[in-house]
């Protein structure tokens, strides 16, 4: 290279690392806690956005008194449609699931009470997006941590998202995309009668840069004897600037509705903002009478740690409207009323000492007689083989919520059997290595290199770690679980994400066994990395 051509490329050099630096020092600053994860309460009476980090999308809130719950879409994972339990807004605890029988990808769920029971209504879908069958549900118990019923099919298969309310009739209706309503049977298990188009939705200027316009996400509150519809339009993903929170409202629940004059309420303006994609919201008021708004976006750069919850104060107007009232949400915001019920989040280590699943597992795409092939004793969790790679194993998966992380376990395969660690985003993209005793297999692309491994392997124990510092993937064996050789390839996944892949989903880590054999996975740890 000739020495003008070199002058050239380091002073260009020295004119972007103090950019890399300070966008570096600009990100913000959370407080840890449990496994050093993230957690958004800063312990001085704010709080720091996300409230859940990682995957939580469409976060559906139900305030109960002085408590607080929380679902959301679990897509392809089961155990599904988790719930939050919260008494301040911002630390929350998982309390269990709504869902355990795969009826297929749920999202966009609403929970609700009505008369002392609790209501879950969602919408799934069967197949991929060609040739696949669609369906509304509602699961319901009368205790918030269950037992909760069998999956309940109310059909609606044209619509999603419903949204549930009680009009002015005492009556009981489900909101619809696209602007449709129709009404429930008293016990909220069945609909009754003809769908009726009540709204038109919100159009945005053409020249705004969206993924389509979408109108979903109907959320119905009242206040101040009027009726007010939050809606999503604008699409989940796509650009950064694509999604947002439109309002609308009606003295009646059948209409006519009118649309707020601050519309959109929340949208992302501009890439340069920190959190992407922001919309689909549910209001809430807290026990001190402020009210806020609970909806999802994507992270800065980390499309694949998926939708997060974030949560943002609103002022209601002299006009009867709201407005946002969060700013820039990469900033403290003050801490709703209320007292935390212990440390937010929970641990996503697992010695497997409980002797069933935890709490932070869910199986990927699961068949019905997948939680069979579990066993637990010994210090261990079994899992029978399935398939023959993480593609047909229905691998088991969790929410991470940190952008740089590091897990490990100890696996002990059988002879005839493959296991794995990964960072999984859905049977058709996924990264890690797998083992069958006696040799390594690299996924990579949601590929296998090589194609296969013998099944004649003799097994034998292995340990392996993972480590996603940032996108960059670097992964470690041992055959004792003191000495650490570097596997020789490292893999980079800031594409492994929906705009790449569809889905809606976030890469998890995950674990899978596959082939004819079991593996025993012991003493798995997950840290946050600064």
């Amino acid at each position: 290279m000739s020495p003008p051509r070199l002058r050239a490329m380091l002073a260009t050099l020295l004119l972007l690392a103090p950019l890399a630096m300070a966008s570096e020092t600009n990100e913000p600053q959370w407080k840890r806690g449990i496994e050093n994860q993230r957690q958004p309460d800063l312990g001085n009476g704010s709080f720091l956005n996300p409230v859940l980090s990682g995957d939580h999308p469409d976060p559906s809130v139900l305030r109960d008194g002085e408590d607080y719950y929380l679902t959301l879409s679990s897509f392809e994972a089961y155990p599904g449609l988790p719930i939050w339990h919260s008494r301040d807004l911002v630390n929350w605890q998982p309390i269990g699931h709504g869902i355990k029988t795969n009826v297929g990808s749920i999202w966009a769920p609403d929970l609700v009470k009505h008369k002392g029971r609790y209501y879950l209504y969602f919408p799934a879908r069967r197949g991929g997006t060609e040739g696949s069958t669609r369906s509304n549900f509602v699961v319901w118990a009368d205790d918030i941590h269950g037992p909760w019923s069998e999956p309940i099919d109310i059909g609606l298969p044209g619509h999603i998202d419903p949204g549930h309310a009680v009009g002015e009739d005492g009556k009981r209706y489900l909101f619809l995309s696209g602007g449709d309503y129709v009404r429930l049977a008293d016990d909220g298990l069945s609909t009754v009668g003809e769908i009726k188009h009540v709204y038109d939705g919100w159009k945005y200027p053409e020249t705004w840069d969206v993924e389509g316009y979408a109108q979903e996400g109907p959320k119905i509150t009242r206040h101040n004897g009027w009726y007010y519809m939050i809606t999503a339009v604008g699409g989940t993903a796509g650009p950064p600037t694509g999604h947002m929170v439109i309002v609308a409202r009606s003295r009646s629940i059948h209409g006519p509705w009118q649309n707020a004059p601050n519309n959109p309420v929340v949208r992302t303006e501009s890439r340069d903002e920190y959190w992407w994609s922001r919309g689909h919201a549910t209001l809430v008021e807290d026990v001190a009478g402020q009210w806020w708004m609970i909806y999802h976006g994507y992270e800065h750069g980390f499309w694949t740690l998926g939708r997060q919850a974030l949560l943002e104060p609103i002022e209601w107007t002299d006009d009867g409207w709201f407005v946002a009232k969060g700013g820039d949400l990469s900033r403290p915001i003050r801490k709703p009323a209320g007292t935390a019920l212990g440390p937010h989040g929970m641990p996503l280590s697992d010695d497997f000492s409980s002797g069933k699943l935890g709490p932070q597992w869910a199986f990927f795409k699961p068949a019905a007689d997948e939680y069979a092939r579990l066993g637990f004793g010994d210090g261990a969790m079994t899992i029978r083989g399935k398939g023959t790679s993480p593609r047909d194993s229905s691998p088991l998966g969790f929410i991470a919520g940190d952008l740089a992380y590091q897990f490990e376990v100890e696996m002990e395969i059988e002879p005839g059997a493959q296991g794995g660690a990964l960072l999984f985003y859905n049977d058709k993209l996924y990264v890690g290595v797998g083992s069958n005793g006696e040799k390594f297999i690299m996924h990579r692309y949601g590929t296998e290199r090589p194609a296969t491994l013998a099944a004649s392997a003799k097994g034998g124990r292995l340990w392996l770690r993972v480590t996603n510092n940032r996108h960059v993937v670097t992964i470690h064996s041992s055959t004792d679980g003191v000495a650490w050789t570097k596997y020789p390839v490292q893999m980079e996944v800031s594409g492994y994400h929906h705009n790449v892949a569809g889905g809606f989903l976030a890469l998890k880590p995950s674990l899978y066994a596959a082939g004819n054999g079991a593996v025993k996975f012991r003493h798995f740890r997950y840290r946050a990395l600064d």
